[in-house]
């Protein structure tokens, strides 16, 4: 009998997890801190220890410095949850793994990547990696889930009504965020964990690795990320938008070693660039997109509101923008599909770009108003029409729009539809 805890909320990293732990010795649960790993990874275990909890008058963590077997013993799969609080026991369940040689040993999970050289093996064949993050709008039961991403990347969608949109519900959908902990919340209270979070993120970040670190640059370098947020900004852009904006300097290495300590905290989820299999002339970019790990952390940051955010539609489409791609990169890896945004030495720009298992490709592009559809399909069929002539064009075009009513195909082949419709 498993340790699922009352009132859990089936995840879409469920099916990846069980078929991961029926195939390897142990799977490493990684990612924010409050997106559910503990209970995703409690559905499925026998037995756990906590190494941020107390047995007895003792720290869990200091039982296992001192007698790291306490922290493998339990009926197996058996978890291991913060294992990152003592580094070492990657180690020690990867030898564990190899002696006793079966499957689904252990789940570990961690809020945080401790720095290489802290432990010895990769533990590659042994430990697999997934990667969980917050919810998305079908988990939360906000998206009603009649259109299937599966059925739009195989060119189907049936015409339908999905009901009348609203940007004060989108707004609301933004500012709190796919927390576990706020399902059935009043809407009151959105924002306040996100808040709270990243309160904490900066602390945490600026204590990694028992370093001391300027708090205040810290906060600054978050808030600069936020207001990028969604958007192509280079590492001097920021560095440039933090001096602009709040009047802190900071210089290139302290921001690269600021960076990685909001990136090993799971803070940080860039989207990379799509790279066709194409001979061209042009050349395609590099820049990854700028992405906090849950769009309601880059209201947070900016210290905003939803009156805020109405306020300033532009800041509401970029905001829109992250929102979706959040739900669309969960939704391809649930599908083993790949994500990606693209753009070129021409200004081609794709919002998002989902690559299936064959290599045939998916262009999306994002709008929050209606009035933007017809551009935004335009866009689309430019650049399959330049992409014909290259060689490799996009197998299907979408356009997803926040204050939609209805899902249709246009004449055109291009597919319009809400994201509060999608599913995997």
């Amino acid at each position: 009998m498993t340790l699922t805890p009352e009132g859990y909320r089936p995840r879409l990293i469920d099916d990846r997890l069980a078929k991961h732990i029926k195939a390897f010795g142990a799977v490493s649960l990684e990612g924010p801190k409050w997106c559910g790993k503990t209970w995703c990874a409690e559905n499925v275990c026998n037995s756990e220890f906590k190494l941020t909890e107390k047995t007895g008058p003792l720290k869990n963590r200091d039982l296992v410095e001192s007698n790291p077997e306490i922290a493998l013993r339990g009926e197996e799969p058996h978890l291991i949850d913060e294992w990152q609080e003592v580094p070492s026991l990657w180690d020690d369940v990867r030898n564990e793994v190899d002696r006793v040689g079966r499957k689904g040993c252990f789940i570990l999970t961690g809020s945080s990547v401790p720095k290489r050289e802290t432990y010895i093996h990769s533990g590659t064949g042994r430990i697999a990696k997934l990667d969980m993050r917050t919810m998305t709008l079908f988990e939360m039961g906000d998206s009603a889930g009649s259109i299937s991403l599966n059925d739009i990347l195989s060119g189907k969608l049936n015409n339908m009504d999905c009901g009348e949109p609203s940007l004060d519900h989108i707004a609301n959908l933004i500012v709190r965020g796919g927390w576990p902990s706020d399902i059935g919340l009043d809407p009151e209270y959105y924002g306040l964990t996100a808040k709270q979070y990243v309160k904490e993120s900066v602390e945490d970040a600026c204590r990694l690795d028992g370093k001391n670190r300027n708090r205040e640059k810290m906060r600054m370098l978050l808030k600069s990320l936020a207001r990028n947020e969604s958007t192509l900004a280079s590492d001097s852009k920021v560095m440039e938008d933090m001096k602009m904006y709040e009047d802190s300097t900071i210089t290139s290495p302290t921001f690269s070693e600021y960076s990685d300590c909001l990136n090993r905290i799971h803070l940080i989820e860039d989207t990379p660039c799509f790279r066709p299999n194409i001979r061209s002339e042009w050349r395609v970019g590099k820049t990854p997109k700028r992405h906090l790990t849950d769009v309601s952390l880059a209201v947070a940051a900016m210290e905003i509101g939803k009156e805020r955010i109405m306020s300033d539609l532009r800041t509401f489409g970029f905001l829109f923008e992250s929102l979706c791609e959040h739900d669309l990169q969960l939704y391809s890896e649930y599908l083993e599909c790949k994500f990606f945004h693209y753009r070129d030495g021409r200004n081609r720009e794709i919002d998002a770009v989902i690559e299936s298992p064959d290599g045939s490709w998916t262009a999306v592009e994002i709008k929050l108003g209606p009035g933007q559809i017809d551009s935004a399909a335009e866009s689309l069929l430019k650049i399959k029409e330049q992409f014909e002539k290259e060689g490799q064009a996009p197998k299907n075009l979408v356009v997803i729009c926040g204050m939609t009513r209805y899902a249709y195909k246009r004449p055109d082949g291009v597919m319009v539809l809400p994201i509060t419709a999608l599913r995997p």
